[in-house]
């Protein structure tokens, strides 16, 4: 959404490096400082990956950080909204990440201008409810294609 700072592209990492020290560093991480406890991925459960991944990338615009299977069987892509700290994970064959598709409900992408937000997604192929002000703070909802549940948000004071 164009609702962020633009920041230049970040290619996709499709290969895993053999060794941690080829891990290009992310100058625009936050750092961990002591007793932070950053929440920086999100596991979203899908039924096929590559339709998850196009919805996620095309129609919401976000970018397409890792795509890698790092086994046979395994498959992990991780996508950022732009100008989020977290990110998103969608795997497969990941035992330790199976939860049923679709079950995700109500995850929030906080905007500075919702109908334009809401507008853009729309532009994009999204289909988004009419916004909502509940009491100051705006909202209007979708989901992906596996029902699972997305509202953008809009608080006034924090633009």
């Amino acid at each position: 959404m164009t609702d962020t700072q633009s920041t230049p592209a970040r290619p996709a990492q499709t290969e895993i490096p053999a060794d941690v020290a080829d891990v290009p560093v992310d100058q625009s991480a936050p750092p961990v400082r002591p007793g932070a406890f950053l929440l920086e991925l999100v596991p979203v459960p899908v039924t096929d990956i590559e339709r998850a991944k196009a919805f996620y990338a095309d129609r919401l615009g976000f970018h397409v950080d890792v795509d890698v299977r790092p086994a046979d069987g395994v498959r992990i892509v991780q996508l950022t909204p732009p100008g989020s700290a977290c990110s998103i994970v969608l795997t497969e064959g990941v035992e330790s990440l199976d939860m049923p598709a679709g079950t995700l409900r109500g995850l929030h992408l906080v905007v500075s201008d919702i109908d334009k937000a809401r507008a853009e997604l729309i532009e994009r192929g999204a289909d988004v409810e009419p916004v909502e002000d509940l009491g100051g703070v705006y909202y209007a909802r979708f989901a992906d294609p596996d029902g699972n549940t997305w509202t953008l948000q809009h608080m006034p004071w924090r633009v």
